[in-house]
């Protein structure tokens, strides 16, 4: 989540008269956490909401996926926030020039450094969603799979030494071991592809939000395990949790499971999901403009993970 489209009180008042049921504006707060769309915390006199403005990154072409998405899930019973439809049943708006949504908040606090215990359920979560999503029939390619990293790493080029020296020889070597080694015959399904702790919601031990799916698409299932894990067992920096890692694959196993092909491919998807968002967190550091209300991640975070996982090739054994 961040702020690139500022959204004035007025148009915000205008908005929300589109709906029935859900108040009038008393206040908004931009989001700065995330890098994808513009969203805002907005409290009216019923209740509190998201909402979201959709940016270049995201096709607008690409909402309808996504909201049948939150649907099909908030139908099977997973906790996640569907989109309010205004009065005339329309939920993709026009604000301020961008696609936007009313989406419903829902309770709980995102996780900085999870424990054992959080990531088992957590990894039990996303077993269920995949177990919900299998017969789910939409269908979206995944726009940063791994056909679309090395365009991108040859679009950030040399600039990546701005980053750290050496940086764009470091990855190009690693890209080319995992395109060499990519499984791509492995079973695939819709899948959430960006189920970092930000994106889950959290009471105590208990799953209260699955959200952010705006990277969803149909891919390798267990690419979606190995993102997981890529973002869940590591603090911030890039520095490995004790036991979070095998607490998360724990839960996921009870909850759906992995074949043992799965299992086996696990340190190339991981390795490769270190290098996309290496790639599209250098891009958004390089090119991110100056006075955006967005918190940039750190690059190099996901380079020491790449690294611990060239260190220790037993972890998913």
């Amino acid at each position: 989540m961040a702020v690139y489209t500022q959204v004035s009180a007025e148009a915000l008042t205008a908005f929300l008269r589109r709906y029935d049921d859900v108040g009038d504006l008393v206040s908004a707060k931009g989001i700065a956490e995330g890098v994808e769309n513009s969203n805002y915390l907005v409290d009216t006199t019923t209740s509190r909401f998201i909402l979201t403005l959709y940016e270049k990154r995201v096709d607008a072409g690409d909402l309808p996926f996504f909201l049948a998405l939150l649907d099909h899930c908030a139908t099977r019973g997973l906790p996640v926030p569907p989109a309010i439809k205004d009065r005339d049943g329309v939920a993709i708006q026009q604000l301020e020039g961008r696609p936007a949504c009313l989406i419903r908040f829902l309770n709980g606090v995102s996780l900085t450094q999870p424990t054992p215990a959080q990531a088992a359920t957590a990894g039990a979560a996303l077993g269920d969603l995949h177990a919900a999503l299998a017969d789910f029939a939409g269908d979206r390619p995944n726009s940063l799979g791994i056909a679309d990293w090395r365009p991108l790493l040859d679009r950030c080029g040399s600039d990546l030494d701005r980053i750290a020296p050496g940086l764009f020889v470091r990855i190009d070597g690693a890209l080319a071991t995992v395109e060499a080694n990519w499984p791509h015959a492995l079973p695939a399904s819709v899948i959430h592809a960006d189920l970092f702790p930000d994106n889950v919601l959290m009471l105590g031990a208990k799953v209260t939000g699955l959200i952010d799916f705006y990277f969803a698409c149909r891919d390798i299932r267990a690419y979606d395990v190995a993102v997981m894990h890529t973002s869940w067992a590591f603090d911030p920096l890039g520095a490995p949790l004790d036991g979070v890692g095998p607490a998360l694959l724990a839960g996921y196993m009870r909850a759906f499971g992995l074949s043992d092909a799965e299992r086996a491919a696990l340190p190339v998807l991981a390795k490769g999901a270190c290098i996309r968002f290496l790639l599209t967190r250098a891009w958004d550091w390089l090119n991110t403009p100056a006075d955006a209300l967005v918190t940039r991640k750190d690059p190099l975070a996901y380079l020491r993970r790449l690294d611990w996982y060239d260190a220790h090739p037993e972890v998913f054994a």
